[in-house]
């Protein structure tokens, strides 16, 4: 093969979605660097590929990049893969990718899944923009200030969320964004219980709560609404906001509207100003 790094995309479950062009390529370089070789023997089995795997994960990246940057420069072929999916999207491999391009020498994409972009794929929510969060932060804390920060976004957002932190973060999406703003909770890409739910935040937590989650999830969730909507959430909010306290008339003006707390309570506190 031609030598350099290969970022190589494997499937996100479904064994039968790895490409022609990334089996050649797995079963041609000289090693693949993987975040789990017990995870990935599966893959290899599966397809016969019977290359040497070297782990390359999130404790050993820093000391695995020396000796693979030895190989490259040596003339060696290496693939970089994760778990699932394409490798560095909120998985490992930064450090080795950016070490080789330092090097300056060559790294060749592979392409192939993303479950980001296979959610947003399917989840009946505009996607010609986006940004990609990967996971929110894991203590309640910093998630509903980091949430709070991401209110007033317009683009389509893209999260990943582990099954026992999932009702807690949807909460607290519900109480930041408002419990009407429309997302779709898909999980289990490509598997055998493939699920996809469109609907409100508030619902989602809901369902969250009432069932214990399973499985590998990715949430998308619809951007901030545009002015013109905000306005009219202000409008409803002042109707509200002389004859109930101000937290409840700002509650209630989001559940009506669907305008982001955080934007309405600001704009609370500045009516209530004498």
């Amino acid at each position: 093969m031609t030598p350099g790094l290969y970022v190589v995309a494997t499937p996100l479950g479904n064994l039968q979605d790895l490409s022609p062009r990334a089996r050649e390529v797995l079963q041609s370089v000289a090693v693949i660097a993987a975040e789990d070789t017990r995870h990935s023997q599966i893959l290899c089995r599966q397809w016969d590929i019977r290359t040497p795997l070297v782990s390359v994960h999130d404790h050993n990246e820093q000391d695995r990049v020396d000796g693979l940057l030895a190989r490259l420069r040596a003339g060696e072929a290496v693939a970089l893969i994760s778990d699932a999916g394409t490798p560095l999207i909120s998985d490992p491999g930064y450090r080795l990718v950016r070490a080789t391009r330092l090097a300056g020498l060559p790294v060749y994409a592979v392409a192939g899944p993303s479950a980001a972009l296979a959610a947003l794929s399917v989840a009946g929510i505009p996607c010609d923009r986006f940004a990609f969060e990967g996971f929110p932060p894991a203590q309640a804390a910093a998630r509903r200030a980091y949430f709070n920060s991401l209110a007033s976004e317009s683009r389509t957002l893209v999260f990943y969320e582990s099954p026992h932190r999932l009702a807690a973060s949807l909460a607290d999406l519900s109480v930041a964004f408002g419990g009407q703003r429309e997302a779709t909770l898909v999980r289990e890409l490509t598997k055998r219980f493939e699920e996809g739910v469109f609907s409100t935040l508030a619902e989602l937590a809901a369902r969250a709560n009432a069932q214990a989650p399973r499985g590998e999830y990715v949430l998308v969730v619809r951007g901030a609404p545009p002015p013109a909507e905000t306005d009219e959430g202000e409008r409803v909010l002042a109707l509200l906001i002389d004859t109930l306290p101000l937290r409840q008339a700002v509650d209630l003006a989001v559940s009506i509207t669907g305008v982001p707390k955080k934007a309405l309570y600001a704009r609370a506190l500045a009516m209530r100003r004498p």
